[in-house]
């Protein structure tokens, strides 16, 4: 069985070698009499536990305990002194010491101790293990969601992932498609192969073919060498067509004709040549009205529309937005180096009542830009972009509280009841009077509304 490594720093050799025999048959034991070395092996080793004397030799243990708390925050720091003050037991417990221990020490009671701290150690470890854990089950290959909508699209995606049949993934501009193609892939049995990505939407008409076939040397004025298309370069892996509606239909056959006999010429050529490559397609366009108005063809489309994946707006998973704002303000602070603990119960009822048009992918970039912009740790409502804010409830004076499609009869209540409050500088006789709802009633719904988390 594996044992723990325990760190002990002490300017004492003998104190050292003598701790060290007591605790080498449950530990795998280092010693260091020197606090730079003892921080230096941090790079290369995690330890489960540290013996740390409060005065190393004219250096200061408390500053020691420090380095390391920020090195391995996990680590179990137990503190040792022969000068022993109620102050600096204080200053070290503050600074996330385990416990404290007077010379001379009592190797029994140590032995207690460091097996307490060993199972404090564990402790956190799991703690970290499961928080990793639950990250994880909210977010699949970049994919966050908690919301019945989104465990349906994850259902879908892992009963899809080691099956060639065609995938087309539907949604609003923004959604996460690609993500949902990606993680079709990097879950399935091809995620050691290729995944390659085309926007049909970015490459006129007359370079798609190429883009998609490749050529042969001298197929063409210009065509000085031979280029793979993206069909054999994909070859074993998946092929992902984004945008797949703006396909010109003269391709699409020549598409179709392709996912038939897995089989692709080059422009120029004579040769055909067998792939085996996986065909996910994405649409933000209604292909069955494309296929009515003669702008798709059918065929491709059952061809391509074996299993569809619905990827849903935002704005029918609000239930998601918390997780979401989390991601990205994890995401995007560590690249910023700002460090972001947290946003406003204001802010965040402001970005629930939004629409989001944009979806996705206008969520982070309203995170991205509240980051850049923001001067404390926590995210508030001044941080959030201009044209976001709402025009909220002055009712006497024409402003307006935004009820949106889609917004249940409770929470257009709940929007204008908190709204009336705020207008009204917290004021709940004078908000229940505008509102003409009994006072206790109002208390009743703020009462609810504080424990739902919508109101501070």
């Amino acid at each position: 069985m594996h044992k723990p490594n325990l760190l002990i720093i002490d300017d004492e050799i003998s104190i050292c070698k003598s701790l060290s025999f007591i605790l080498e048959d449950e530990y795998q034991v280092y010693t260091s009499v020197d606090p730079d070395e003892a921080v230096a092996l941090f790079a290369h080793l995690s330890f489960a536990i540290v013996l740390l004397d409060l005065r190393i030799g004219m250096r200061d243990g408390i500053e020691v305990l420090r380095t390391i708390k920020q090195l391995s925050p996990k680590t179990v720091v137990i503190m040792m002194t022969a000068y022993g003050s109620i102050a600096s037991a204080v200053e070290a417990m503050k600074l996330g010491a385990f416990y404290y221990v007077q010379k001379p020490i009592d190797m029994e009671e140590l032995k207690v101790l460091s097996g307490r701290a060993q199972e404090q150690y564990h402790l956190q470890s799991r703690v970290e293990w499961l928080d990793g854990e639950i990250r994880k089950a909210y977010d699949v290959h970049g994919l966050i969601g908690e919301s019945d909508r989104m465990k349906h699209v994850f259902t879908l995606i892992d009963k899809v992932k080691n099956i060639d049949s065609g995938v087309l993934i539907l949604g609003e501009s923004g959604t996460g498609k690609e993500l949902v193609a990606r993680a079709v892939h990097f879950a399935g049995e091809r995620r050691e192969q290729v995944f390659s990505t085309i926007n049909c939407a970015a490459i006129p008409a007359n370079l798609m073919e190429s883009e998609l076939f490749g050529y042969e040397k001298g197929a063409f004025t210009g065509a000085n060498v031979r280029k793979a298309g993206i069909f054999e370069t994909a070859d074993g892996g998946t092929l992902f067509l984004d945008e797949i509606g703006e396909l010109d239909i003269g391709l699409q056959s020549k598409l179709l004709r392709v996912l038939q006999e897995k089989t692709v010429t080059p422009i120029g050529g004579h040769k055909e040549k067998r792939i085996d490559v996986r065909i996910i397609a994405a649409t933000n366009r209604d292909l069955k009205k494309e296929v009515q108005q003669g702008k798709f063809r059918e065929d491709l489309y059952y061809r391509l529309n074996v299993i569809p994946i619905q990827v849903p707006p935002l704005r029918e998973r609000k239930q998601d937005i918390p997780l979401l704002i989390r991601h990205f303000m994890d995401k995007i602070g560590g690249k910023m180096s700002k460090q972001i603990k947290g946003i406003s119960q204001e802010a965040i009822n402001l970005l629930n009542d939004y629409p989001f048009p944009g979806n996705v992918r206008e969520l982070q970039n309203i995170i991205e830009r509240s980051i850049a912009l923001a001067d404390g740790e926590h995210l508030t409502i001044r941080d959030m972009p201009m044209d976001l804010q709402p025009q909220r409830g002055q009712t006497a004076d024409g402003r307006l509280v935004p009820v949106y499609v889609g917004d249940t009869a409770l929470e257009a209540e709940r929007k204008l009841i908190l709204a009336t409050l705020r207008e009204l500088g917290g004021n709940r006789r004078k908000t229940a009077e505008m509102l003409d709802i009994g006072e206790r009633t109002l208390r009743d719904k703020m009462s609810k509304y504080k424990e739902e988390g919508a109101f501070p």
